[in-house]
């Protein structure tokens, strides 16, 4: 009866299904509840499914639909009319090899951790729908990143469930007769073999590295446990793991890429493999590092000098010593490499000094972003003006399909084939946006919003093993009101991502009598959703998130601000999709770029925004909100007070009185003008279809 499942089973295999509507519906309807409950999972999901009931709901009109999905699936796969077809055909022949630490490319898939996870996942959907020939590599993360828990404390608790292959989308890489391909790789004075495993995205591969093989001692089976994971013998193991086997893995399998892509400098330790090969057949060594730096792209996405990963000079002599001795490689030129001061034999190696000394091309993520790279690196090429620097900027964008699938992508389809019609110009969202009347706007906005608070309370009593956080936001006092405390009549702002100090999330609370008279005005209301995670070793985020808890218990905040534990790709989906407003408020200028605010567009969600990132480039006055105008102070209390003092006018005095100044329809016509020109404007030009498209012609394509 195999075949009778086949059609699902291919669909399960490739993680096209997760950004297309029809084929994610198609495995809800299978069982809604299990689909929650394997976290949209349909590997795991289709375990949970008879064959016998499959057979006979395919005689229905479920089978319709699974034929109209699967036609589509297969044509997609086959088709040959690309944009890269058009433009680019050498890169339809060699891959573009694209390295990073992780992707997050569904929340069933847990090895991403946060921002740098979804850019990659992101621009590995827009590479496979734009038909670039394009590799990812990655780890294989058994435990993936942790599942956040709350103590009655509200302080941030770890879990780390395991997560297997056979329950995930995966195949092993085997090589021509069938056995598992291995690759070996010198860590300290160790052999450790890695296997990997093949996920299939669209057109797509990602390659995953696991070293949690039998053979290896088993300090180094744990290398690929954990995102991020361990201290920094761990993570140097996890780069070289990374950049050094994933080169490996590429020649194992005969591919020769047109260019390798490091996203951040985790993976640096590739431009070494490729130098040493180059030595080795001879080339003499300056020439072998031009050779190299011909290969190599890189990607920068650290706005502070702190976050850059850099290791001693003991521990690069310990890790690398015998990798060294078989290549044939000097230590101290060696430590060169990714040395910023090369004079001085006590420096610090830094990945990003080495991707930058073996790149010919190297970017920023927002134009800001490439302005304070230049700045941060100009000591290493001995240039007075960062205008002489070479690095440039490429700001990042969103697969727009991933984050408006669901109601959205319906509502748009009435009015246009294609999503990428209304991304495509401002022009093209103009002309689509003008066949859609404000009733039918506002609408949109009523039921993502509904779907969110409905999700919202499903969540919340979801959480069988925190009943306090269960209690705490909804428990009503039916004395007072009958109604739900979250309502789809109030405006709701929504702020949720990684719970670094510098993003400031407890800013909005800087006031607390303030923001009390402002969420419960007796016309004009506020509520707030807050979610996030702080790193495990992150002290410091971890008391942000309890102050927030804290503030949520406070009498006149209970059940109008809330925090949902546990923040994911699917949680993430939900919120941008129903929040009035996103959030944002780091100190200026260390968000390198951002793209959670661009993901709320689509959704008719407004940005309000300190100008960091992305939204100095896309904010024009009329398209969302600013907090400030980019001013910059030394006192750090000071800054916080400023910002916090600009965010409180900007809120009180228009984004809530646009939002509650109704016509005659009670709709709010010039908020939605406001929605409307942030549509047009930030759609077009803040998605991964333009950031590859970037990429590909001014970086992967050599000159």
């Amino acid at each position: 009866m195999r075949h009778i499942i086949e059609p699902l089973q291919n669909l399960s295999q490739n993680l096209w299904w997760s950004w297309d509507t029809e084929a994610k519906e198609l495995f809800k309807e299978l069982s809604p509840l299990v689909w929650e409950r394997v976290n949209h999972n349909p590997v795991e999901l289709l375990r949970h499914i008879s064959h016998d009931e499959i057979k006979a709901r395919l005689d229905c009109e479920f089978g319709k639909k699974l034929d109209n999905v699967t036609k589509r699936f297969e044509a997609y796969l086959s088709e040959k009319d690309t944009w890269a077809s058009k433009h680019v055909p050498s890169l339809t022949e060699k891959p573009v090899a694209y390295f990073s630490a992780e992707f997050g490319i569904h929340e069933s898939v847990r090895i991403y951790s946060g921002g740098l996870g979804v850019l990659s996942g992101d621009h590995i959907k827009s590479a496979s729908d734009l038909g670039l020939n394009f590799i990812g590599i990655t780890l294989f993360y058994k435990e993936g990143y942790f599942r956040q828990y709350l103590n009655q404390e509200g302080w941030q608790l770890e879990d780390y469930p395991l997560q297997y292959p056979e329950s995930l989308p995966l195949e092993k890489v085997t090589d021509a007769d069938g056995n598992d391909l291995i690759i070996s790789l010198d860590i300290a004075q160790s052999e450790v073999l890695a296997q990997a495993w093949c996920l299939n995205v669209g057109r797509a591969k990602l390659y995953l590295l696991d070293t949690n093989i039998p053979a290896n001692e088993s300090h180094y089976r744990d290398i690929c446990s954990r995102v991020y994971g361990g201290d920094q013998n761990m993570r140097i193991n996890q780069e070289i793991v990374l950049g050094i086997g994933g080169v490996k893995l590429l020649r194992a399998l005969g591919i020769d890429p047109a260019v390798y892509h490091m996203n951040e400098g985790h993976s640096a330790f590739l431009t070494v493999e490729l130098l040493t090969k180059e030595l080795a057949d001879g080339v003499e060594p300056e020439k072998a590092k031009a050779n190299v730096k011909e290969q190599c792209v890189f990607t920068t996405h650290t706005p502070v000098a702190a976050g850059h990963d850099r290791f001693s000079r003991d521990m690069m002599h310990y890790s690398f010593d015998r990798y060294l001795q078989k290549n044939d490689m000097a230590f101290e030129d060696f430590l060169r490499l990714g040395s910023e001061n090369p004079s001085n034999p006590h420096d610090l190696f830094t990945m990003t000094v080495l991707a930058l000394n073996l790149s010919r091309n190297a970017n920023g993520v927002s134009k800001l972003h490439g302005e304070v790279s230049r700045e941060m690196w100009r000591h290493i090429y001995s240039v007075e003006s960062p205008g002489d620097v070479p690095i440039g900027h490429i700001t990042n964008g969103i697969h727009t399909a991933s984050w408006t699938s669901g109601f959205t992508d319906k509502f748009w389809r009435r009015y246009t084939d294609s999503l990428d019609t209304l991304t495509s110009s401002q022009d093209e969202a103009m002309k689509v946006l003008a066949k859609v009347t404000d009733e039918e706007l506002w609408c949109l906005r009523y039921r993502l919003k509904r779907n969110l608070i409905d999700f919202i309370y499903r969540y919340l009593s979801n959480q069988l093993f925190h009943q306090h956080v269960y209690t705490t936001y909804m428990e009503a006092d039916s004395s007072k009101s009958s109604k739900n405390p979250l309502s789809p009549d109030v405006l709701t702002i929504g702020f949720a991502r990684r719970f670094a100090t510098y993003k400031r999330a407890p800013l909005i609370f800087s006031d607390i009598e303030r923001l009390t008279r402002i969420v419960n005005h007796p016309t004009m209301p506020l509520q707030i959703i807050f979610a996030g995670k702080a790193h495990p070793h992150d002290d410091a985020g971890k008391h942000y998130i309890q102050q927030i808890v804290d503030h949520t218990r406070l009498s006149q905040f209970k059940g109008k601000i809330i925090f949902l534990e546990n923040y994911n790709l699917g949680v993430a989906k939900r919120m941008i999709s129903g929040v009035d407003v996103w959030l944002n408020n780091p100190i200026r200028p260390m968000e390198a770029s951002g793209t959670s605010g661009q993901k709320t567009v689509l959704h008719g969600g407004l940005n309000f925004s300190v100008p960091d990132g992305w939204w100095p480039e896309a904010y024009d006055g009329e398209n969302g909100w600013s907090i400030g105008n980019g001013e910059v102070l030394d006192n750090h209390e000071a800054q916080n007070h400023h910002d916090a003092e600009k965010l409180y006018d900007v809120l009180e005095n228009q984004i809530i009185p646009t939002f509650y100044d109704r016509n005659v329809n009670n709709i709010p016509v010039k908020w939605l003008k406001k929605v409307r020109k942030a549509i047009a404007t930030i759609g077009p030009e803040y998605n991964t279809h333009r950031m590859v498209r970037d990429y590909t012609l001014k970086y992967y394509l050599k000159d």
